[in-house]
Order: structure tokens, then C-alpha cells, then sequence
């Protein structure tokens, strides 16, 4: 009887080794690499959220190919960190921390002031700042957290970024979303509020990743014939920082089965600079190949009063005229 008991558990734990070799391998395989020879001296980037994960590897990368680049972190000392990590490990030392604060608005418009006031022009923003499931509290503005960090804290961020990105000819704004946005759904008019059921919060994440699908198509008609592109993308399924609020069972899983921060990077990398997408905009990536989203995603009717709500959310700090 204990012999097989120990029989049926070594044949366990050996399915599970060769389960997560194989899945592992697979990923590794599966993987693309943004090989682009792309320099970008001269160029301006913004990368949120780039003290970690795949933020912090995409700025890394950025910074080797000698673009300046400003690090839109909320944690100072992360920030610092990550500043110092990238101007050693590259060389460049036109790499910059500047404090950004998603979950506030305020915190927003001044990082939006700031960077107005000190740069001419910005030729690439990278909307990478993100977080998974919370404890469904609510920001300073009155806003579940998950849904202003993923959404509407970005949604204003690149409005007031617009007059600087749109000086300079071929810029990008690249945002990150997910695959998860094809169980998302968007109720614009009560997007802001909080969810009253463990199951609308255990939804969120899809919910706000639609939300930057739904934003990407909405603002690639707004900047027609601006020269400036915006595209969104799934990056794979990547363990980052963004899982840190998981049970500790969980952390390992994730850390075992899915990609490393700089294959996650590598798609976001390539809208950011690859020459033959100069063109491209309003579209969806995934391992650095245009794909097809979900059909919510491509609903311009949602996408439309998603975009007033929001504009009606943040209004507050706006240009009075909407000059953007």
C-alpha cells in the first residue's frame, strides 16, 4: 500500500517536472525577439511604470539605442534605482527618473507640467504602468484603483502629453493591454464606480484592459492625419511586478509558467521603434505580429462614450478649450 502511495506520487511530481519543461520550452520557442537595428539618438521617450518589469527592460532597451529617456515611476527610491541601474548597465546617461502617481490625478498633471515645461517635443510614449487585482479600495478621486491606474490615469496622461507628442513628425504612443480584454466588458457610464460583487472584481483587470483597446481605437481616429500612431498590445503572459499582491502559491506558479520581463518586452519594443510600422495604427499585437482583437474591442460606439466619460472623469484638468 505505501508503495504505491510513493509510486503514484513520484509519477505526480514527474508529470509536473515535464509539464512545466515542456510549457517553459514552449515559451522559449514561441517567444519573438525584436530585432530592429533602430538608433534613436535625438529621440524622447516616456516609459510608465519603468522601474520594473517589463517597463524597466523596454526602457533599458530604449536607452541603448541612445534615445533620452524619462522613467515615469511612483515610488522614488524604485525610480532612483532603476535610473541608476539603466545608466550603468547601457551607458547613457541621459536617462532620467521623474515621479508619476497613476492612482492621482493631481500627481498626473504635474508630472504632465513638468515635462511640458522641460522637454521640446516627445517622440515615443510608452503607456506600460499597470496593476492587477487590489483590494477594490478607491483613489483620492473617488476611483477604484485598478480601474484610474489602468485607465483613466493614462487616458489623461496622454491627452495632456498630446501638444509634445504631435511637434514632432512619426511619433508613437504605444499602450499595454492584454489578452485578458477578450473576457473585458466596458459599462462606460459606470466604469468609474465601484464594483459591488467579488465576481466584478475578480473581472477588473480584463474589464481595464479592454478599456485600453477601446481608448487605442478611439484616439487612432482622433489623430488621422497627425503623423502620430498609437497601437496596443498583449505581451505575453509575463510574470512582472504586477502580480506582488498575489498569495505566495500563487507568485511561484506564475513565476515558473510564464515569460521572463525582457521577453515581455520585446513586443512593446518593436511598435515603439521598428521602422515598417511608421504607418501602422489603430491595431493590435502580439508577439511583435498584428492580430486580430475581440470584437468588443473594435466596438466604436462604446469606444465613443468611453472616451466622453472619461474626458467628463478628468475634465477637471483638461485645457478649458480641449486643445489636445
Amino acid at each position: 500500500m505505501e508503495t504505491n502511495v510513493l509510486k503514484v506520487i513520484f509519477i505526480t511530481v514527474t508529470a509536473i517536472f515535464i509539464f512545466v519543461f515542456v510549457w517553459c520550452s514552449y515559451i522559449k520557442i514561441m517567444s519573438k525577439i525584436c530585432n530592429c537595428k533602430t538608433v534613436l539618438s535625438g529621440k524622447i521617450v516616456i516609459v510608465t511604470g519603468a522601474n520594473t518589469g517589463i517597463g524597466f527592460e523596454t526602457a533599458k532597451d530604449l536607452a541603448k539605442r541612445d534615445a533620452k529617456v524619462i522613467l515615469a515611476c511612483r515610488d522614488m527610491n524604485k525610480g532612483l534605482e532603476a535610473e541608476k541601474i539603466i545608466k550603468t548597465e547601457t551607458g547613457n546617461t541621459n536617462v532620467h527618473f521623474k515621479q508619476l502617481d497613476l492612482a492621482s490625478f493631481l500627481s498626473v498633471a504635474r508630472f504632465a507640467e513638468d515635462i511640458i515645461r522641460t522637454q521640446p517635443f516627445i517622440n515615443i510614449l510608452i503607456n506600460n504602468a499597470g496593476m492587477g487585482k487590489l483590494d477594490n479600495s478607491l483613489t483620492e478621486d473617488n476611483i477604484p484603483i485598478e480601474v484610474q491606474v489602468n485607465h483613466y490615469g493614462p487616458f489623461l496622461l496622454t491627452l495632456l502629453l498630446l501638444p509634445l507628442i504631435k511637434r514632432h513628425p512619426d511619433s508613437r504612443i504605444v499602450n499595454v493591454s492584454s489578452i485578458m480584454h477578450y473576457i473585458g466588458k466596458v459599462d462606460p457610464d459606470n466604469f468609474h464606480k465601484k464594483v459591488k460583487t467579488s465576481l466584478q472584481h475578480r473581472r477588473l483587470y480584463s474589464d481595464t484592459k479592454l478599456a485600453n483597446m477601446l481608448f487605442t481605437l478611439k484616439l487612432n481616429e482622433l489623430l488621422h492625419g497627425s503623423y502620430v500612431t498609437v497601437n496596443c498590445l498583449h505581451p505575453g503572459a509575463v510574470y512582472t511586478d504586477i502580480f506582488r499582491h498575489q498569495p505566495y502559491i500563487m507568485k511561484l506558479i506564475f513565476r515558473l509558467l510564464m515569460k521572463s520581463s525582457w521577453q515581455g518586452a520585446q513586443t512593446v519594443i518593436h511598435l515603439a521603434i521598428a521602422p515598417n510600422l511608421a504607418n501602422t495604427s489603430g491595431k493590435y499585437f502580439v508577439e511583435c505580429k498584428e492580430k486580430e482583437p475581440a470584437k468588443r474591442a473594435l466596438d466604436m460606439d462604446v469606444a465613443n462614450r468611453l472616451w466622453l466619460t472619461s474626458e467628463k472623469i478628468v475634465e477637471t484638468y483638461l485645457p478649458a478649450d480641449k486643445s489636445y
